[in-house]
C-alpha cells in the first residue's frame, strides 16, 4: 500500500543544510495499524507529511497504491489521495467558520456523493456528536474537535489513516477516550493506519512499532514493544 525506498528529506537553513530523514526505507501493508515513535524535532510529522504526498523528498522514492509520487504533481498526488486518505492531526486542522457538519463534508466534495450528508450526519452520530453537527469548532471542546476530525479522516470510505500526534493537545483522561474510538472506528473500517506520535504505551496498541531515530527507522525490540 505504501512503500519508501532511500528516502532523504534536507532543508536549507541559511548556509547549512540540515539532514532530517537519511536513506530511510519503509513499507506498509494492507490493514496494519504502524505506529512511528520518536522524540520531538525527530522529524516524525515531516516523514508523515512526505508518505501522505504532501510534501515532497529531496531524495529516494516514495509510492502510494502503487502510484509513484514523484511522477505527480501536486494536483496528481491530491487527486491520488482523495476519497482514499484520511487525517487525524493534533491540531485538529477544522475550519473555524464551519460547522461540525460541514467540516466533515468538506472530504466528500471531492468525490461527490449524492448520500454525501447522509454519511456526514452518520459518522458524526458514530463519534457521539449527532446532537452538535451545527456547532462551530469554538463551540465544541478540543476532545470534540478532534472527534469531528475523526469522522472526517473515515467518512469517505478511506483505505488509509494518518494520524500525527492526535492526542497532545488533549488532556490524558480525553486522549485516552479519542484513541480508543479511533482504534475502534479503524477496526470497524478495516482501514491501514499510519500513526505517528512520542508516547510508547499508545504505540503498543497497534500491530508493529517502529522507531525514527538520526533520521532513519528502526525497528523496537520486542521486550520493549511489549513491556
Amino acid at each position: 500500500m505504501l512503500r519508501a525506498a532511500h528516502l532523504t528529506k534536507r532543508v536549507e537553513s541559511g548556509e547549512r543544510s540540515l539532514t532530517i530523514l537519511s536513506d530511510l526505507a519503509l513499507e506498509v501493508f494492507p490493514g496494519e495499524t504502524l505506529a512511528i515513535l520518536g522524540q520531538s524535532g525527530a522529524g516524525k510529522s515531516t516523514l508523515l507529511g512526505l508518505l501522505a504526498g504532501l510534501d515532497a523528498p529531496s531524495g529516494g522514492e516514495l509510492e502510494l497504491f502503487g502510484e509513484s509520487l514523484g511522477d505527480l504533481d501536486e494536483d496528481g498526488r491530491a487527486g491520488l489521495r482523495a476519497g482514499r486518505v484520511g487525517f487525524v492531526f493534533q491540531n485538529f486542522q477544522l475550519l473555524p467558520t464551519l460547522t461540525a457538519l460541514e467540516n466533515v463534508l468538506l472530504p466528500l466534495e471531492l468525490a461527490p456523493d449524492g448520500d454525501a450528508e447522509a454519511r456526514a450526519r452518520e459518522w458524526l452520530g458514530r463519534v457521539g456528536l449527532g446532537e452538535r453537527l451545527d456547532h462551530l469548532p469554538k463551540q465544541l471542546s478540543g476532545g470534540e474537535q478532534q472527534r469531528v476530525a475523526l469522522a472526517r479522516a473515515f467518512v469517505t470510505g478511506a483505505e488509509l489513516v494518518f494520524a500525527d500526534e492526535p492526542t497532545g493537545n488533549l488532556d490524558p483522561a480525553t486522549g485516552e477516550r479519542i484513541i480508543d474510538s479511533l482504534f475502534a472506528l479503524n477496526r470497524e473500517a478495516g482501514t491501514t493506519l499510519v500513526l505517528v506520535t512520542h508516547d510508547l504505551a499508545l504505540a503498543r496498541r497497534c500491530d508493529r512499532c517502529l522507531r525514527l531515530v538520526d533520521g532513519r527507522l528502526e525497528a523496537i525490540a520486542r521486550e520493549e514493544a511489549e513491556a
